[in-house]
């Protein structure tokens, strides 16, 4: 066998594992997992790794945050929102990020910051990037499903019970709009997918 035939061989054998890697990835998921829930990452207070899938049925608000922004004032109001709707199936899964470089802290300041600031009890994860070629794998997919990557902090996207991207809210939509509430609503009155 000579070395070009070796090469060829070794890139079509890393071909065929590059396209199963997704499948052997989505089939680790628990069953009914939806394809936008199926990440992990270290939850904020303390680093352990948390699956998304937690939160398949739930009606989900991803938010990209920071805690030095024009915007922060927002996790007030992410609170008010979670608070009032959790037991009817919200959740608000919040993701700090320096991309826009108002996020400087530690995992545990950043943690610090949202509970003593804003009383922040919704999910909340370890600082990650949210934009560009190192965002994380949700935040691509988001990006790529909406058309629209955060352009700021406090950028948010509403995922449907059954986990399908509804629509994404610029950074100057707060919680509290009205426009953003009466979707969180319609979503709400959907049944649980089986």
């Amino acid at each position: 066998m000579n070395r070009l035939t070796r090469l060829l061989s070794t890139a079509a054998a890393l071909g065929a594992w590059l396209l199963l890697a997704p499948a052997a990835q989505a089939a680790d998921a628990p069953a009914g997992c939806p394809a936008t829930l199926q990440h992990t990452f270290p939850r904020l207070q303390d680093e352990k790794p948390q699956s998304l899938c937690q939160y398949s049925g739930k009606v989900v608000l991803v938010v990209n945050t920071a805690s030095f922004c024009g915007f922060t004032g927002q996790y007030r109001g992410l609170e008010d929102l979670y608070a009032r709707y959790k037991d009817k199936g919200l959740v608000v899964l919040g993701f700090p990020s320096n991309d826009f470089a108002q996020e400087k802290g530690s995992n545990k300041e950043i943690a610090d910051f949202c509970e003593n600031t804003f009383g922040v009890k919704f999910p909340m994860f370890a600082k990650s990037s949210v934009k560009g070629p190192e965002a994380s794998p949700l935040y691509q997919q988001l990006a790529q499903l909406s058309g629209t990557a955060p352009r700021w902090n406090f950028h948010k996207y509403l995922l449907g019970r059954d986990g399908k991207l509804v629509d994404n809210y610029s950074s100057l939509t707060g919680p509290d709009n009205k426009g953003l509430v009466r979707a969180i609503e319609q979503q709400l009155a959907q049944p649980t997918p089986r």
